[in-house]
């Protein structure tokens, strides 16, 4: 499909568990448009916040994976559910991904201060590849960078809201994207 999107291939490995499990063409669009804009917002975070510790491989995986227990719960892929979240991280843990991978599929949506930077940038790919903006989201992220980086936290909350807003411009072209593939 040539739409203009240059997307960043999925990580090694996923795609063959991803045919695998037979998964839907909609479901791999998804993941690979949530993987693209992980990519992107980690390589922000390490441009501008050094001294946050990111495990970049991690999100990667993270996002490519995070809804794969849609091949099952299929519903899912156009209408609300989280039944998908914990089916995500049982196929994954017995395919043999580690539990530490693993649990993006069953936590991308729950997220609060404890969680890990890592953490914090799969659910905000997941957000933000729409335009959806989910400031408690956000304001968590931006608390981890002023922590690790300091200075002034509303900085980082300007310079975080302008990376936002500029991924969020692609949301059209990204939904259109996902848009062409079928269930």
């Amino acid at each position: 499909m040539d739409d203009g999107l240059e997307l960043r291939p999925l990580p090694d490995g996923v795609l063959s568990l991803l045919a695998g499990l037979a998964a839907p063409p909609r479901l791999v669009a998804h993941l690979r448009l949530v993987h693209d804009v992980a990519a992107r917002l980690v390589d922000w975070t390490a441009g501008h916040c050094p001294e946050l510790p990111v495990d970049r491989a991690a999100v990667l995986f993270g996002a490519a994976t995070h809804d794969i227990g849609k091949v099952r719960h299929r519903s899912e892929l156009s209408g609300p559910g989280s039944a998908h979240e914990p089916t995500g991280r049982e196929l994954l843990l017995a395919a043999g991904v580690p539990p530490e991978l693993a649990r993006f599929a069953a936590g991308h949506a729950d997220w609060g201060p404890s969680s890990p930077p890592e953490d914090l940038l799969v659910s905000l790919a997941d957000k933000i590849w729409k335009d959806r903006r989910v400031p408690e989201l956000e304001d968590l992220l931006v608390d981890a960078l002023a922590r690790a980086g300091g200075g002034e936290r509303w900085s980082w909350f300007l310079a975080l809201d302008e990376e936002l807003t500029a991924i969020g411009a692609g949301a059209p072209a990204r939904l259109a994207h996902q848009a062409a593939f079928p269930l």
